[in-house]
């Protein structure tokens, strides 16, 4: 069989020692990227130290309300720090035998540090729990006390309101007698002066009269 000595074709298959082979093409080349616009340069912010710690918050207020929309990074609260529990099953019981090996008493170091970190937890947590019943009482007494001081100066504040409605009732009391008083005597006077008109008046008229005829 005649081989060519020339390069075959692209795309056609080869005669190779382990049989026909296909030949790769050359990939065509790729067009060069768009080049990227450029960064906005940042304005140069003069370099301010403060003096306080009312002015460090100050700035850091100011650069907050920059950029309202920027999420703002809020820390959670770290988890308290609890020792590992106690294995429910021991399966390598440590004894008092005379074979132990030299690596035991370092096992029993670890076990006996975290037994008594394990207890430390629970003294302290218990001592926690003991000053929040007390601060939980605390607030409780003194929640009581403001309301019987609320409650004493309701009552004061109560009796002195319904003082001064009674003295005001009285007030218009007297002032009502004091007005009808006036009245009655207004009325009295006039009546007293209808009398003395009316007197006057009678007193003229029998002056008018002629207490005798004269003669004819």
């Amino acid at each position: 069989m005649l081989m060519s000595s020339g390069p075959s074709p692209p795309g056609r298959h080869q005669q190779g020692p382990g049989g026909p082979r296909r030949c790769r093409q050359r990939p065509e080349m790729a067009a060069p990227p768009a080049p990227r616009p450029p960064r906005p340069r940042k304005e140069p912010q003069p370099l301010v130290i403060p003096r306080s710690a009312a002015e460090e918050q100050r700035l850091r207020l100011e650069r907050l309300m920059k950029n309202p929309d920027k999420t703002v990074p809020i820390p959670e609260k770290l988890n308290e720090w609890a020792p590992r529990p106690p294995p429910e099953f021991v399966r390598d019981v440590m004894g008092s035998s005379a074979g132990a090996g030299s690596g035991e008493f370092h096992v029993y170091r670890h076990l006996r540090r975290r037994e008594y970190q394990r207890q430390d937890f629970m003294d302290a947590m218990a001592e926690k729990q003991k000053l929040d019943e007390e601060y939980q009482k605390k607030l409780e007494k003194n929640k009581m006390i403001a309301e019987e001081q609320t409650a004493k100066r309701r009552r004061k504040r109560q009796k002195l309101k319904e003082k001064k409605l009674l003295a005001k009732k009285s007030k218009l009391e007297q002032k009502k007698q004091q007005e009808e008083s006036d009245q009655s005597q207004e009325q009295q006077t006039s009546e007293e002066e209808d009398e003395d008109t009316k007197e006057e008046e009678e007193k003229e008229d029998d002056a008018e009269d002629p207490s005798f005829v004269m003669g004819r």
